[in-house]
């Protein structure tokens, strides 16, 4: 099991990579520490060597994650630097709904976006907002009730000849639902609308392509998956894509100083203000990291944990008082599980069972998503409980949590005979 320091004494299992991964390459905060001692410069903001270098590091971080993600790595600069995945699929959302309204691309209609019901609060409530100001009008599209996955062809049925946005969340936060993206991409890309992606839980632990998924925009966390520090993230953009989008946010870049207004070009036309240099660095040790290992190997080990999990959730989901939830094997899911059990009503009782017993640490509740919650009937009961993965965890650490799982059903079950 992976030990932290805490004040409580014994062992401690991380199990929230969900909220953030932990712990992060020893690289990680290396890079982070040479650049706050060493170098210290904004990039952008100076001709001498320490900016100069500083600005090299961040470039090399935007030329890693497009190795990642099968993006191009000769334009770099199609790689938006952010605060978070939210800030990013804000950039996103009203760069695309402010220019079709700005320039009134669909006539009299106003603007049409098309969600799902498993996506995040970061999603929906920007929507939300732009619907209640009357700005657009909005489709979310009802999933699975056992699995969560949405059909491509709801969606493809949603669509009206206004519609400027359909976003849709890769990897489910609540129960580890993997939508089918390269079938809604493809959808998409026929009917010429931009496709947001939302993969804060898949980036960094598997496989993504952008051009193989017709991704037009993609909005992802640093700290997550791709192993860097909080306060990072990036959200990307198909070459072209930022002529169809209008700035949310306008500042300072370093660059043109003498005009008045924001820059056109990339990067520095969604990048206002100076940039948190010694995170982004970070960030890029961690996406190497990930280069280094492979993100199949990576891939391939985080199927391993998930088979481990579903192996011990089928064994004690047998009983009555536990239930798991979402695609019940590998297919169509990424390393996010989460349960309730019977006799535990409020799912924060069973996190804090788990904490004290058994030092494992996990988040219970409502994860930000009340509409996915809605779609498995557990948003009235306070939600569920989560265990997340991240690649430091082995099946030992995953088998421990699991039977510490069964060890709590087995007790309540004996309570409630």
């Amino acid at each position: 099991m992976s030990n932290t320091s805490s004040d409580i004494t014994g062992p401690r299992l991380y199990m929230d990579n969900a909220a953030t991964s932990f712990p992060k390459p020893k690289a990680v905060h290396e890079a982070m520490m040479h650049f706050a001692t060493k170098l210290g410069a904004s990039p952008g903001r100076g001709a001498y060597a320490e900016a100069r270098e500083a600005g090299r590091l961040m470039n090399q971080c935007r030329e890693r994650i497009c190795k990642l993600i099968g993006a191009d790595t000769s334009k770099p600069q199609q790689m938006v630097f952010t605060l978070n995945t939210t800030d990013g699929l804000n950039i996103a959302i009203r760069g695309i709904i402010g220019h079709a309204i700005a320039n009134n691309t669909t006539g009299s209609d106003k603007p049409h976006v098309i969600t799902t019901w498993m996506d995040h609060n970061s999603v929906l409530r920007p929507f939300n907002a732009l619907a209640n100001s009357k700005d657009i009008e909005q489709t979310r599209i009802k999933c699975d009730p056992q699995t969560g996955l949405a059909d491509p062809e709801d969606i493809k049925q949603a669509i009206r000849p206004n519609t400027v946005l359909i976003a849709v969340v890769h990897g489910s936060n609540v129960t580890g639902t993997v939508q089918p993206i390269a079938e809604i991409g493809k959808i998409a890309r026929e009917q010429d609308i931009p496709f947001l992606v939302d993969a804060a839980q898949t980036i960094g632990h598997m496989p993504l392509d952008v051009e193989q998924a017709n991704i037009d925009l993609l909005a992802f966390p640093g700290h997550k998956g791709l192993l860097g520090p909080l306060g990072t993230g990036a959200l990307y953009i198909r070459p072209g894509i930022e002529d169809r989008m209008i700035t949310s946010k306008e500042g300072g870049t370093g660059s043109v100083s003498e005009q008045d207004t924001q820059p056109a070009f990339m990067p520095d036309r969604f990048e206002p203000g100076s940039h948190n240099a010694i995170g982004i660095i970070g960030l890029s040790e961690g996406v190497q990291y990930i280069l280094d290992k492979g993100i199949e190997q990576i891939w391939e080990h985080e199927q391993g944990l998930m088979r481990m999990m579903i192996e011990g959730l089928s064994e004690y989901g047998e009983m009555p008082n536990m239930t798991w939830y979402g695609p019940q094997g590998i297919k169509n899911r990424c390393g996010v599980f989460s349960v309730r059990v019977g006799g535990y009503d409020q799912p924060q009782t069973l996190s804090d069972a788990l904490e004290s017993r058994y030092g494992i640490l996990t988040r219970s509740g409502i994860h930000c998503a009340p509409l996915a919650h809605q779609t498995f009937g557990t948003h009235d009961l306070g939600g569920m409980t989560r265990f997340s993965f991240g690649p430091f965890l082995s099946t030992q650490d995953v088998k421990y949590a699991s039977d510490a799982l069964g060890q709590i059903c087995l007790e309540t079950q004996a309570v409630t005979k």
